[in-house]
């Protein structure tokens, strides 16, 4: 199960305002590509899975992610994930041509268990979108500062892992909150944004 603190802020200025802020703190800078795919038949969505592959500039390996029943509530997100590195060129292949996915279960136990787990004939692509995330170790936290080009627009989004998400979404808050930095609690994933094609409204206090 992964609990991650999810807090949206409303602009490209109040995104700055954070990187800044934390420069002092920086430790990596991520530019991702995220790809998305689905059973033929929509077995995965519906059992409320997907399954990614990520892309990073500064891995030599890309990632799959078979992630299922999100669920967000007052800015904390907890959902099952399951995930390993894999072969880029691998990963290259299945984004090129959905339908690799089932040849290439033998080399991952995450595709393996997406096609065995979930009987998926077969796979299709759904396409995908970028991240620039900015990593910062602050009192004893992981922030990674989001800015996610969709195509539609652009989210502005911090994130924190936590065994104690209650506790670090204090602090994160706390700074923002002395710093001026408007923030509202996320409610849908970037999956689930991408998915409907339109960037939320910011709500506006």
């Amino acid at each position: 199960m992964e609990v991650e603190v999810k807090l949206r802020l409303p602009d490209a200025v109040a995104h700055r305002h954070v990187t800044t802020l934390l420069s002092p703190f920086h430790v990596a800078t991520h530019r991702q590509e995220n790809h998305f795919f689905d059973g033929s038949s929509g077995e995965l969505s519906s059992r409320r899975a997907t399954l990614r592959l990520r892309f990073s500039d500064n891995d030599p390996l890309c990632v799959v992610t078979l992630k299922a029943k999100a669920v967000i509530v007052d800015g904390v997100s907890r959902v099952e994930e399951d995930e390993e590195p894999l072969d880029p060129s691998i990963g290259r292949d299945c984004v090129a041509q959905p339908e690799k996915i089932l040849s290439s279960a033998a080399e991952s136990r995450v595709l393996r268990r997406a096609k065995e787990e979930f009987g998926a004939l077969g796979f299709v692509g759904l396409g995908g979108f970028r991240n620039v995330r900015e990593v910062y170790e602050w009192k004893g936290l992981k922030l990674e500062v989001d800015e996610t080009d969709f195509g539609f627009g652009t989210l502005y989004e911090i994130e924190c892992e936590s065994s104690d998400p209650e506790e670090a979404k204090n602090l994160i808050e706390e700074l923002l909150k002395d710093n001026g930095i408007d923030y509202s609690y996320s409610v849908t994933s970037k999956f689930a944004i991408f998915r409907s094609g339109n960037l939320p409204g910011y709500p506006r206090q």
